[in-house]
């Protein structure tokens, strides 16, 4: 097992990838893909810790970060680190692999000078990480209901010294919001999968 940064010749195998891992697990087909198609040519990506996990040079995991807005509720704003989407390829989940590519990617992260990181995400495995509610750092999700607890929304923070953080809310980068006639589109690049609907999603 190796991690490595990306590089541009691991591109389609990485979108190939993602899709795979995250093809009708939350919404019938998936997006996550495109997201990563569109976040490597956008300024908010951090390409210094787009990684990738191989078993016997064959790409298995991909993580990629990038940097997210808070506004403050006195109108400034600074960029603060998000991570995902984190993806492993189906065959090989649950066997340890997501955690290792994401505890060496943010021990980098803490080296590159980077004091706190959030993410959208499942609270009990990220509970592990760290990571704990950003609403109780008065940190929200951009839309959302302040007086409404948000748990998926959460922070993970290096050092609570060097925290200098005001009442904000969180957006990510414009390259998530995904345009659905430009996703069909870019979906025709890959194998075909099929479409499942289903009455709940995770």
């Amino acid at each position: 097992m190796k991690i490595r940064l990306e590089r541009k010749e691991d591109y389609f195998e990485v979108e190939n990838l993602v899709r795979e891992a995250f093809y009708n697990v939350y919404r019938p087909g998936c997006f996550e893909h495109f997201v990563i198609h569109n976040l490597r040519n956008d300024k908010s990506f951090v390409k210094e810790l787009d990684y990738v996990l191989t078993i016997d040079d064959k790409i298995i995991g991909n993580i990629v970060y990038s940097l997210g807005t808070l506004k403050y509720d006195d109108g400034k704003t600074r960029k603060i680190l998000a991570f995902g989407p984190v993806s492993i390829l189906p065959l090989y989940q649950h066997m340890g692999y997501g955690e290792k590519l994401i505890n060496y990617t943010m021990n980098k992260a803490y080296k590159l000078g980077y004091n706190e990181i959030v993410i959208t995400g499942n609270p009990k495995y990220y509970k592990k990480y760290g990571f704990e509610s950003a609403s109780k750092y008065k940190i929200y999700y951009e839309g959302l209901d302040r007086n409404e607890e948000s748990p998926f929304f959460m922070i993970k923070i290096f050092d609570k010294d060097k925290l200098d953080i005001q009442n904000s809310e969180y957006s990510d980068p414009e390259c998530f919001n995904i345009n659905e006639e430009l996703l069909k589109e870019f979906d025709k690049k890959f194998p075909y999968k099929e479409i499942v609907k289903k009455d709940t999603w995770l």
